[in-house]
């Protein structure tokens, strides 16, 4: 069954935060009412622009203007038994509770190899976190406890990238992480193994230096991945030679 939504927005906050009210029904001659935000007690909030944003709602919101009131027909199907709410739709305590439960269904995809699906429940645990974190004072207490969370979650997202040959992606994502927070050992490694596998050799044996003077004990992983470096280095070169060898 195709179905609109009518969206009531109120609020617009500084860092483009956008706060609003809304409510999702059947296109149905009762107009079957799905989800109302009202109802719920808890109005939907949205960073513009947060990497992990839900494309929708920004395209819808950009078009309106604020205290507006707007109804929007989706072109998509809708089974009422089978809808639930999004993790956006939750009170902050029930964001929190679902956090530790995303996290370790991503965990979980990882381990089974189902990449694509894992990220899905990482993004969806880190929206949940950065919406209670716009409400705290940033480097408060609490506001750091959120933010180590979102930096785990997303280091786990990292680690599906990769698998997922996204190295570009994961080089972004890292140097975000350790522009905040210099010490993270994991950002440094896994950006380095990103650098590694694009050819970015200085890129990855300075990250791969700066994993060692964080955490020694890391001693045995790097000289792996610095071999691997090395010899896919060599490769690379020789196959530069073989191919420019004739053309001058």
């Amino acid at each position: 069954v195709r179905g609109f939504i009518g969206l009531f927005f109120f609020l617009w906050l500084l860092f483009l935060q956008v706060t609003f009210h809304f409510r999702t029904t059947l296109c149905d001659d009762d107009r079957t009412v799905i989800d109302d935000s009202k109802v719920v007690g808890t109005p939907m909030e949205i960073v513009i622009g947060n990497m992990f944003k839900l494309d929708i709602w920004e395209t819808l919101l950009s078009s309106m203007r604020t205290g507006e009131v707007a109804e929007f027909w989706c072109d998509i199907i809708v089974s009422p038994s089978e809808y639930n709410r999004e993790s956006w739709a939750l009170s902050d305590e029930e964001r929190l509770k679902a956090v530790p439960v995303l996290h370790g269904q991503g965990n979980k995809l990882y381990k089974q190899g189902r990449y694509q699906e894992a990220t899905q429940k990482y993004k969806e645990a880190i929206i949940c976190i950065k919406n209670v974190q716009t409400k705290e004072k940033a480097w408060d207490v609490p506001w750091l406890k959120l933010e180590k969370m979102a930096n785990t979650l997303t280091l786990n997202y990292c680690q599906c990238l990769l698998r997922m040959e996204e190295y570009y992606e994961v080089i972004e994502h890292t140097s975000d992480i350790i522009n905040q927070h210099p010490g993270a050992v994991k950002a440094f490694y896994l950006r380095g193994k990103a650098h590694m596998e694009v050819w970015n050799e200085a890129e990855a044996r300075q990250d791969f230096s700066r994993v060692l003077d964080l955490n020694p004990g890391m001693k045995k992983a790097v000289k792996k991945e610095l071999a691997v470096l090395s010899m896919r280095m060599e490769e690379k070169n020789q196959e530069d030679r073989d191919k420019y060898k004739g053309m001058f």
